[in-house]
């Protein structure tokens, strides 16, 4: 039996040969009050960069104007473009690739601020139901996306197929009770998510000259009764596997429109100052105990039935956590809080060898999570020069 890969050793990732399979995974950045690339955002990316990561993702890069959770975060189009040009030389210039999360935020895109309708499966006083044309659209600009982050030189595409945003609130039997083509059966609710993943990939094998990866950010579960079950969000993997379009999905839970909690896991933000709390999220915000590796249990599930490569999320902080997904099959790891509390992380659990006495500093309160309505970084370390 061959022993499993060292976490910091090269790997593939579709055509892409990333220096180690550590990813950091897109967590929202608040830095771009123009909706426009910034020296903070280049910053914000450059840090773990250097710190020895082998990819790391821009969070949110949603495909319309509609589509973003709120006004100030960057929507693909021209005049973005030579920014994010900037941002992707600056992480080569590290060693490192870079991965743009494209997403349609649906139910979650925060109207108000965007000046323009929100659209989901089914109609609510915060969003409408999305008609057939409108589902084309929003096909058709994830296919845009992909050539703005084509052009902008990204070395993949992550397509945000998780937290009820657009694609998994189609996915949702709580979300999605439509009587149409793109609701009722499970065949039916995945067929967005399916249409999004096959046009990213046309646009990608065609104009990315053999050098773009593809991979999915998806639900294995919501975390909210009536919603994503662990079995059906494996019928939609083994799906996505079949139709070839991605080469990883990288395995997520939660709901941002109900249950973000059940993403996080630990504390739940500003209970100690519910003034930091904004009153659209203090209803939301259940606790869930933290532990390492805390997403690994359903994680299994999935590398037990499907051959593709899998990236493993969630309480990843140690040397000993990436050895245990790298012995359970899985190809890749990301993470998170603990790359935003210390870049350097992974330089010095690499220099700490097999002495693994390196230990991150983030405590789980989520307390960071408030960071977002200004500028995203850890409470306690601090906020980077």
């Amino acid at each position: 039996m061959n022993s499993p890969p060292d976490v910091f050793s090269p790997a593939r990732l579709g055509p892409l040969t990333l220096r180690n399979r550590i990813i950091k995974a897109a967590t929202f950045e608040a830095a771009t009050p123009e909706s426009l690339v910034t020296d903070d955002l280049i910053n914000y990316h450059r840090r773990p960069a250097a710190g020895g990561l082998g990819m790391t993702t821009v969070a949110y890069l949603a495909v319309s104007p509609g589509g973003r959770t709120q006004r100030k975060v960057i929507w693909m189009r021209p005049e973005a473009v030579p920014g994010l040009r900037r941002l992707t030389d600056a992480i080569h210039a590290e060693g490192a690739a870079i991965s743009a999360q494209i997403a349609h935020a649906g139910p979650v895109a925060d109207a108000r601020s965007n000046g323009t309708e929100a659209l989901a499966p089914m109609t609510h006083k915060n969003f409408r139901a999305a008609t057939a044309d409108d589902i084309a659209d929003v096909i058709e600009a994830h296919a845009t996306a992909a050539r703005y982050a084509i052009d902008s030189g990204f070395d993949a595409v992550e397509i945000h197929l998780g937290h009820n945003y657009f694609c998994s609130a189609f996915l949702s039997p709580l979300l999605n009770r439509r009587d149409d083509e793109f609701g009722g059966s499970l065949t039916n609710r995945a067929r967005v998510a399916r249409s999004v993943v096959q046009a990213v990939r046309r646009v990608v094998d065609d104009h990315g000259g053999g050098r773009v990866a593809v991979t999915a950010k998806l639900n294995m579960a919501d975390g909210i009764d009536g919603g994503i079950t662990v079995e059906e969000s494996l019928q939609t993997a083994t799906w996505l596997q079949e139709d070839g379009g991605l080469d990883a999905i990288e395995l997520t839970a939660g709901s941002s429109l109900v249950n973000p909690m059940y993403m996080f896991r630990g504390g739940a933000p500003g209970k100690d100052v519910p003034a930091l709390l904004p009153k659209a999220m203090a209803g939301i915000m259940r606790e869930y105990p933290y532990h390492d590796t805390y997403l690994l249990d359903d994680a299994r599930l999935f590398r037990a039935e499907l051959t593709m490569p899998l990236i493993l999320l969630g309480g990843i902080t140690k040397r000993e956590s990436m050895d245990l997904a790298m012995a359970e099959g899985f190809d890749f790891v990301a993470m998170g809080r603990a790359l935003l509390a210390e870049p350097d992380l992974l330089n010095r659990i690499r220099a700490d060898g097999d002495a693994h006495t390196v230990t991150s500093v983030c405590t789980h309160t989520n307390d960071c999570m408030m960071t977002i309505y200004s500028h995203t970084h850890c409470v306690l370390t601090g906020a980077p020069d």
